[in-house]
């Protein structure tokens, strides 16, 4: 009987499309390979018995740590020749996305979204790079193997790792998710260093191996100033590229405002965050519409527009954590699709949507070189563009620059970590994410 034995370094088989054929045929029809999961020895490997006159494939045993590399993972690590296959002649080329903090909540609900084709579409093949710690290793281990027994055709390839060097290499997107939490006792300028260290090196990860073209979604809390603090650490990557999550207070300010309206959500239109993903963060009723009317002729309650609703979004994460017992992660997942897919998919006409982006040349008048949430439209092929057809009123200008003071603060606070000096926290009392108490 032959073995192929298949290591845990990242590497991939290449075959001619008739030994693909053939192997493939044996290797899953005939269900005779059993995999399992890496153990974390140092000349670790995963052996796959088949049947008698298959063809061997041999792998070079690598002697290196498991852990150390971005390791294939079981079925994963066979090489499918795409063209060669009739049922995936139609399909796009294979794209590479990196998902950081891959064995926490927020990925256990989206990485089967992703992998469904739920996200990039139903003729999209991707390969996904999970990213986690030494710690979290094991458990990363698990959810390959739930990806692998959920038999996704779109999925062509897993790899697990704790080295961002390895994980990031020729990746097309990076969903950043990982994150320590703010616990009790920490101080936010503490947080801001902690995730920074973080975030300045994965941005150093991703400038040195990553696609020129590489789409970074930053999730990790505070997510503006972290996605600032990467993409300063990676200057060969178009600064524009890089995106702090702000979809989730979109959608929850088009839930409080189709509930006051009566009316279902997709009525809501036009939606802007404006600043930071904090209390501080704006959401604008002046520019939004309810059945293509300004929320303003619909909602004749101005006051509760002003003062409830704004609040009620900024604190939403708050009060869901005190139903909940955490913080949300379900709700997260879906608007990072939903994110993903505003850059992928054309904007509907008249519309658009909130992204935490890069300042420089916004035609708003806020501060350049910080990571400020603000209108967006896309033309569906991953990049963007700002609207300019927005309007202000004094409310709405006096909230933004409430926002606004509070980034350039945490900007200074992470001066050391983007290149512009010695750092200094004068952080507002206020700052806080949603959801800390």
């Amino acid at each position: 009987m032959a073995v192929a034995e298949l290591t845990p370094s990242y590497t991939k088989i290449h075959l001619h499309s008739s030994e693909l054929s053939f192997l493939s045929t044996r290797l899953f029809n005939q269900r005779q390979c059993a995999f399992r999961p890496l153990p974390k020895t140092q000349h670790a490997r995963i052996s796959c018995s088949v049947a008698p006159n298959q063809v061997q494939v041999p792998i070079p045993v690598q002697t290196e740590d498991p852990k150390s590399k971005a390791d294939c993972y079981g079925v994963f690590c066979l090489t499918y020749d795409l063209k060669a296959e009739e049922e995936t002649r139609s399909w796009k080329k294979l794209i590479n996305i990196a998902v950081s903090g891959a064995a926490g909540m927020i990925s256990n609900h989206l990485l089967f979204k992703i992998a469904s084709g739920e996200v990039f579409g139903p003729d999209q093949p991707i390969a996904l790079k999970l990213l986690g710690s030494e710690k979290s290793f094991q458990a990363l281990e698990g959810v390959a193997m739930e990806l692998e027994d959920s038999l996704f055709p779109l999925l062509r390839e897993v790899s697990i790792g704790i080295d961002p060097y390895e994980v990031f290499q020729d990746v097309e997107w990076a969903l950043l998710i990982g994150a320590k939490p703010r616990g009790p006792g920490l101080e936010r300028a503490d947080l801001l260093d902690i995730n920074g260290n973080i975030f300045a090196e994965q941005g150093k990860a991703l400038n040195a191996v990553a696609s020129r073209n590489v789409k970074v979604i930053v999730v990790g809390n505070p997510c503006n100033t972290n996605a600032l603090i990467c993409l300063k650490n990676a200057p060969n990557i178009p600064a524009k590229n890089f995106h702090a999550l702000t979809r989730l207070d979109e959608n929850r300010a088009k839930c409080q405002l189709a509930l006051k309206a009566g009316v279902f959500y997709d009525k809501v239109s036009n939606m802007t965050i404006w600043g930071n993903h904090s209390t501080t963060q704006v959401p604008d009723f002046l520019n939004a519409r309810i059945n293509g009317l300004p929320v303003k002729d619909v909602i004749k309650d101005h006051k509760w527009l002003e003062e409830e609703f704004t609040v009620k979004v900024q604190k939403r994460g708050g009060v869901l954590i005190q139903k909940w017992g955490r913080s949300s992660a379900a709700s997260t997942s879906v608007s990072i699709v939903d994110a993903i897919r505003s850059l992928v998919t054309p904007t509907p006409e008249g519309d658009w949507f909130s992204s935490g982006v890069y300042t420089n040349g916004n035609p708003y008048g806020i501060a350049e070189d910080i990571v400020f949430s603000m209108p967006c439209r896309s033309k569906g092929d991953g990049d963007y563009e700002l609207v300019k057809d927005v309007m202000f009123d004094a409310f709405l200008r006096k909230k933004i620059s409430k926002s606004e003071a509070e980034l350039l603060a945490e900007k200074r606070c992470v001066a050391h970590l983007t290149g512009e000096g010695v750092a200094v926290c004068d952080l507002p009392d206020d700052t806080m994410l949603p959801g800390e108490m």
